[in-house]
């Protein structure tokens, strides 16, 4: 028993007393991609959240087309795998004060829906830009983004009525 541990310690004492290689040591950078979000609104007041890194757009209603719609009752939403084209209806808002319908603001295809709006209307009112989001849309034309408004413009098109 003594020997065994006699060999394990001059064992480990020695290769304490070797000299140690220095090697270089090698920076990695970690892989950076660019992901590049873009919002834009139509002056229907729908709003589109476009990710180029992977190529939805996420539709939504405005807040300021909550606040004129009043309490939210019933959301119609689209089908998912339906093709659609900018311009096109792609559901309807109901509220206690009126209805609505909701357009695509970009083409593609439906790859998603908010089925939380199903049993709860109410987060239109809520969070109509973010809880509330109606559809995500894989772009066909992610071009088309560039002819819908900017926020300050989408303002200034109904602060000015």
């Amino acid at each position: 028993m003594h020997a065994i541990l006699r060999q394990a310690c001059s064992s480990r004492s020695s290769a304490l007393l070797r000299p140690q290689i220095m090697r270089p040591r090698v920076f990695r950078a970690p892989q950076l991609s660019r992901t590049l979000v873009t919002k834009r609104y139509t002056v229907e007041h729908e709003a589109v959240e476009y990710d180029d890194a992977t190529g939805l757009g996420v539709v939504c209603i405005t807040d300021h087309a909550q606040s004129s719609l009043g309490d939210v009752v019933f959301v119609e939403l689209p089908v998912l795998g339906t093709k659609v084209t900018q311009g096109d209806q792609i559901g309807a808002v109901e509220s206690v004060k009126a209805a609505s319908d909701i357009y695509a603001p970009v083409s593609g295809t439906i790859e998603e829906v908010n089925e939380a709006l199903a049993s709860q209307p109410g987060l239109l009112n809520k969070s109509p830009e973010d809880k509330g989001w109606l559809c995500k849309i894989k772009l066909s034309t992610p071009a088309e983004m560039e002819k819908l408004l900017t926020e300050e413009a989408y303002k200034e098109s109904w602060e000015s009525v």
